[in-house]
């Protein structure tokens, strides 16, 4: 393991509010636990899924560092989950637009060879980092994503779009895909008519094929 993966406490020793930032967020790994919770709380043993690549005791590390630095949270989920779960805080949702902003700006950066595939939280922060809100115009709707065993709530209003995890009360459309196909429709600009029956959509699909009009691929 490297060196410097292990280090903790580390400051730049630098009273710039930038620097205090990197202070807190910097370390390895650190940003991509914030952006596995943005839409919701998980459990360690997903935290781990979705970060293959950090090892226990670093993923460990991190998240005491961010819960220490007011990033994050631990909290025990009632009935009938009933398990210990690591949550934003309202402090930590702050940091949303600014992902937002990176994915944006980290779409131009040259894919690497060794790059794996998206997981389904990565693809929900790709919606957000796409999304051109002037061409939601007038929708509103209420979207139940459902990706493997990942399920969201996408839900447009007022030219904004708010993702969270979990089950939608009630939706206007219904979509079931996988990653890759989601990807191919969010990030490469491919239309449904492509995948066949590895895209399920079910009631309203045009508020769907709108939502899909308002990201800017490419």
């Amino acid at each position: 393991m490297e060196v410097d993966e292990m280090a903790t406490a580390r400051t730049y020793g630098d009273p710039c509010a930038a620097a205090r930032a990197l202070d807190l967020l910097g370390e390895r790994w650190a940003l991509m636990i914030v952006r596995e919770l943005l839409f919701g709380p998980k459990r360690y043993s997903d935290l781990q899924a979705g970060l293959p690549g950090a090892s226990p005791t670093v993923l460990s590390q991190r998240l005491r560092d961010l819960e220490a630095g007011g990033v994050i949270q631990r909290r025990r989920m009632g009935a009938p989950i009933r398990a210990w779960v690591y949550e934003l805080t309202r402090w930590g949702h702050e940091l949303e637009p600014i992902l937002v902003r990176l994915g944006r700006w980290g779409s131009r950066a040259p894919m690497t060879q060794a790059a794996g595939t998206l997981g389904a939280d990565s693809l929900m922060l790709a919606v957000k980092s796409h999304l051109d809100p002037a061409r939601l115009g007038d929708l509103d709707a209420t979207f139940r994503m459902e990706l493997g065993e990942d399920v969201f709530t996408l839900r447009v209003a007022a030219g904004e779009l708010t993702i969270q995890r979990g089950e939608p009360p009630q939706w206007d459309a219904e979509v079931r895909a996988d990653t890759a196909v989601l990807k191919a429709l969010v990030i490469d600009g491919a239309s449904v008519a492509e995948f066949g029956d590895r895209v399920e959509i079910g009631g309203d699909g045009d508020a769907f094929q709108r939502l899909l009009e308002a990201l800017a691929t490419g």
